[in-house]
């Protein structure tokens, strides 16, 4: 498994959670890293990606001033800090690479990527 990520659980509405994703050793500083999430019963949707040298965000715009990606090329991980959870942000969490061209491309298409890790569960309660 290349991807593996982890951090997921419970937690109440309004509070804050951090998943983590570890990349490959080997391709982890040239991957563009992005977190999809998929509900039940409904398509995979994009949450939030980063580039290669972690200059160039995007954000899904219900996640926008809520959520921060962030990425560690020492450590070969990347990090989604979760902050003011929301009941609609119940979903398997997803993190997926590919491989950037350029150290600024960033794609929010699930498509373009190549590899996907296991996902992890958040549970937002009320």
């Amino acid at each position: 498994v290349q991807l593996q990520a982890s951090g997921g659980g419970l937690v109440q509405t309004g509070g804050s959670l951090r998943i983590s994703c570890a990349g490959s050793r080997r391709t982890f500083t040239t991957d563009v890293m992005g977190w999809f999430r998929q509900a039940p019963g409904k398509e995979r949707e994009f949450v939030a990606a980063i580039s290669r040298s972690g200059a160039v965000i995007n954000y899904a715009d219900s996640v926008k001033g809520r959520f921060t990606i962030s990425r560690d090329n020492a450590k070969n991980t990347v990090y989604l800090q979760m902050n003011s959870l929301k009941l609609e942000d119940t979903a398997a969490y997803y993190c997926a690479a590919f491989y950037g061209r350029l150290p600024s491309f960033i794609s929010q298409d699930k498509n373009r990527y190549e590899r996907w890790g296991q996902g992890t569960l958040v549970t937002v309660s009320s």
